[in-house]
């Protein structure tokens, strides 16, 4: 199974000079605690409920301080093609719960969350990647930056 079967589409896009607030706002809206950040025509970035309460919040930023600085610069994406398997393996190592997906021309056509291939993939290696991207650390932990 590929990715693309299973990602969810439309994504919503924040733009890096968007508010903290904004982007909390369409978190809620979408009911989503992640939304990927463009520039440009271009992924620039990912910002995630947990970057505004650990990364602002936490750190004295206001609501009016911009997505920029807070989130993720550094984006691990997979390609819409990818069988699943390979993908789930990848946020393991990772220890990412979602990932962008990009068409082979490097258009963000899609997120892939560890519910989505629970829900519409295979459960079991969903489980199995869970086990561990749970695991403390990784690049992405919040203790790294």
């Amino acid at each position: 199974m590929r990715i693309s079967e299973c990602m969810t589409q439309n994504v919503k896009v924040a733009s890096p000079d968007q508010s903290l607030r904004d982007a909390a706002r369409a978190m809620a809206d979408l009911d989503a605690g992640v939304l990927p950040v463009g520039e440009n025509d271009r992924l620039v970035g990912m910002v995630t409920d947990r970057d505004i309460a650990v990364r602002g919040i936490a750190e004295g930023r206001g609501p009016d301080a911009k997505i920029r600085d807070v989130m993720s610069a550094e984006v691990q994406c997979c390609f819409d093609d990818q069988e699943v398997g390979d993908v789930l393996q990848n946020m393991r190592d990772l220890k990412l719960r979602r990932m962008p997906v990009i068409s082979r021309d490097r258009r963000l056509v899609g997120i892939v969350s560890l519910g989505d291939l629970a829900t519409n993939g295979e459960p079991a290696w969903a489980g199995e990647a869970l086990g561990g991207i749970s695991q403390p650390g990784g690049n992405h932990s919040q203790t790294a930056h």
